[in-house]
């Protein structure tokens, strides 16, 4: 049986991960748990939520808001942290990646897709910053996606959002270096989430993304998760700024 890295510098740490009820998310906070880490997530979906929260027990708080409302979002970190004390990670997980063509978006998607996949990354940020200030570093990991880099059709709102995430990786990255706090990108491949599974994996498109990876193997909400520890980690103290693929060499 494969045994995993465990990171001391986890343990008691407090972590809030945003859309955490489920896919990758849930594995984000499932892994931080099993390091020691209090572990404070935010989604919408209340029925995963409360399941989670209920799977995992009292280190971990559910907080259910709409991310997309900067002001709800505010509350629920507030209430993470009073729960759990001062936030010194931040995996800015939380997207959506509905198709869409380019006549079906207007104004008021754009808005609301940016609001769902990019505008909260930023909100979260300056929300837990003054809490690693005070602690003396902290690390946010902002998730992107290969989508772009992939040139992938269909979904034109989405691609946007998430090249755009990269710019504030290292926006981010500049400005909070100073104050040793981390700020690194992720950039999942093609990830068997079951809404993945469920709404766009067929044999052929199976067959297409195995043939285009250097190592033609299906990947897993776990494999983003350990990712997401390392950079979460001390052991990777002097890491910001950059994008970190994990995509089986699709790119």
């Amino acid at each position: 049986m494969t045994e995993f890295a465990t990171y001391p510098s986890l343990r008691g740490r407090t972590a809030l991960v945003t859309g955490g009820a489920s896919g990758i998310g849930a594995s984000i906070v499932e892994h931080f748990v099993a390091q020691g880490a209090r572990v404070g997530f935010i989604d919408l979906d209340t029925e995963a939520g409360d399941a989670l929260q209920a799977t995992l027990g009292p280190q971990v708080r559910f907080e259910a808001a709409d991310l997309r409302d900067t002001a709800a979002l505010g509350r629920a970190i507030a209430e993470i942290r009073a729960a759990f004390g001062p936030i010194t990670v931040l995996i800015n997980n939380a997207a959506r990646d509905d198709r869409h063509t380019i006549d079906q978006v207007t104004s008021e998607f754009w808005d609301e897709r940016m609001a769902t996949n990019l505008k909260h990354q930023f909100f979260a940020a300056q929300a837990v910053k003054d809490d690693m200030i005070a602690a003396g570093g902290g690390a946010i990991v902002n998730m992107s996606s290969v989508s772009f880099l992939l040139g992938q059709g269909g979904m034109p709102v989405y691609l946007t959002a998430k090249s755009a995430v990269v710019g504030l990786t290292r926006a981010l990255a500049r400005d909070l270096g100073p104050h040793k706090i981390r700020v690194n990108a992720l950039f999942p491949g093609w990830i068997m989430t079951e809404r993945q599974i469920k709404l766009w994996l067929t044999p052929e498109s199976e067959a297409e993304m195995l043939k285009g990876q250097c190592i033609p193997e299906k990947l897993f909400p776990p494999d983003i998760a350990r990712m997401a520890l390392w950079l979460s980690a001390d052991d990777s103290r002097l890491v910001t700024g950059q994008n970190f693929v994990v995509d089986g060499g699709w790119t």
